[in-house]
């Protein structure tokens, strides 16, 4: 299994570019289900859980092809309504083939998704918006079978603003009879991206990004090319890695306001933060202040980059308060910054964090995509070598993140079976 060596305190400095979102391309990946024909897609980040996605789609008789970071998605051999088991728990965002499939077959049967261990996202939100647009669903031994003779609109209110119940119910709506309307639904930007895309195709959906959202169903959809937002977790990351080694970076295609809270923090703790167009510069001298963290739904500061300002935390002169409201089971990464000298104390899900001067190398272990990402950052600051084990987490979510940081001057190898890469 291949794993990164980190030769830490280097300073990065130099410009860095931000890929398309992940967190994009994997509901609009699904969404190419529902046109009719082909859709092609720019800026598509080449990491592991878009590889399994397009996996699935092939699976399901689409065809899928690479040019770079554009895909093609031709779905005029689709012809199957069910994904295997070992697909989905591949990857928890497999779910998200089933509100298309409804919509383009009326049935779906999927197993229950796989993904990161950091704790528990139930369908219920799901199945219960599915349910209020007709469609009877059966769960029985790991499986969800989902049946409709016919999708008709619904006024559907979530008891949580669930990002994928949001967008699986978009995707169900735009072909369904009549009007849906998703109350207290996800406001993340990226289902303002989802619902562009669908627009392209031909449906009428209006609100995303609000808390209500409104579809009307439309007869059937065609196709459409689509550019896929920066991703703005990757962007925090990069952030944070400018801070951490008392950098001075240069991030390029980010949307400023999507950084609001990302960037508000690092000026808290004293960063230099300066937003362009369609970029922000972030520059560090000495260590951080303390500073307060609750993770929140959009817009508030993303749950994502807990364990990311966990690793900053670690480093300032004081000590700081991390309350995370999201996931129950999102400290996996607790164990593994204490190897390197992290001080931090977890009651519940709070974690309290005080600072020491200096971290030290060691040899780590990436539990969880994010858990990954907190583990490089501490180790680029670190004094002497870390080795982290088990990227196949990192290279979830962040595409050649080692190759990037090497152009900022990090002392990052990954070595895999075949050798040093």
């Amino acid at each position: 299994m291949d794993k990164y060596v980190i030769a830490g305190r280097k300073r990065l400095e130099g410009v860095i570019r931000v890929s398309g979102a992940k967190n994009s391309t994997l509901p609009i990946l699904t969404a190419c289900i529902l046109g009719r024909g082909c859709c092609v897609l720019e800026d598509v980040p080449r990491i592991q859980d878009v590889l399994v996605m397009a996996e699935v789609l092939e699976h399901l008789g689409c065809s899928v092809t690479w040019e770079g970071n554009r895909v093609r998605v031709d779905n005029t051999g689709l012809k199957l309504t069910e994904i295997s088991e070992s697909l989905m728990r591949k990857m928890r965002a497999s779910n998200l083939v089933l509100g298309p499939l409804l919509g383009i077959f009326g049935q779906a049967k999927i197993a229950s998704p796989g993904g990161c261990a950091i704790g528990s996202r139930p369908m219920d939100q799901h199945i219960k918006g599915l349910q209020l647009m007709g469609v009877e669903i059966k769960e029985k031994s790991g499986f969800i079978m989902a049946k409709a003779s016919k999708l008709r609109g619904a006024d559907i209110h979530l008891d949580v603003p669930s990002v994928g119940a949001t967008e699986n119910l978009m995707m169900a709506a735009v072909l369904a009879e009549g009007t849906t309307l998703i109350r207290n639904a996800a406001r993340e930007p990226e289902l303002v991206d989802l619902q562009n895309f669908l627009n392209g195709l031909g449906a009428k959906v209006r609100g995303a990004g609000l808390d209500i959202i409104r579809i009307d169903g439309v007869r059937q959809l065609s196709e459409t090319t689509h550019t896929i937002i920066p991703d703005r977790i990757e962007a925090g990351t990069h952030m944070v890695a400018a801070a951490i080694t008392q950098g001075d970076v240069e991030i390029q295609n980010i949307i400023p306001e999507h950084m609001e809270s990302i960037s508000a923090k690092l000026r808290e703790a004293g960063v230099e933060v300066t937003l362009g167009e369609d970029s922000v510069r972030v520059r560090a001298t000495g260590r951080p202040s303390a500073v307060d963290i609750r993770t929140l739904p959009y817009p508030g500061f993303p749950t994502d980059m807990q364990p990311q300002m966990m690793a900053l935390m670690a480093l300032t002169e004081g000590t700081s308060v991390i309350s995370e409201s999201i996931f129950e089971n999102r400290y996996k990464h607790v164990d593994e910054l204490r190897r390197m000298g992290v001080r931090v104390r977890v009651e519940g899900r709070v974690a309290v964090v005080k600072g020491v001067e200096a971290l030290d190398g060691a040899f780590v272990e990436a539990t969880d995509l994010r858990a990954g990402a907190s583990l490089v950052l501490a180790g680029l600051a670190a004094e002497d070598a870390t080795i982290i084990e088990n990227i196949v987490h990192i290279d979830r979510g962040y595409e050649n993140l080692d190759v990037k940081y090497r152009e900022l001057g990090a002392k990052i190898t990954r070595i895999s079976h075949g050798g040093v890469r």
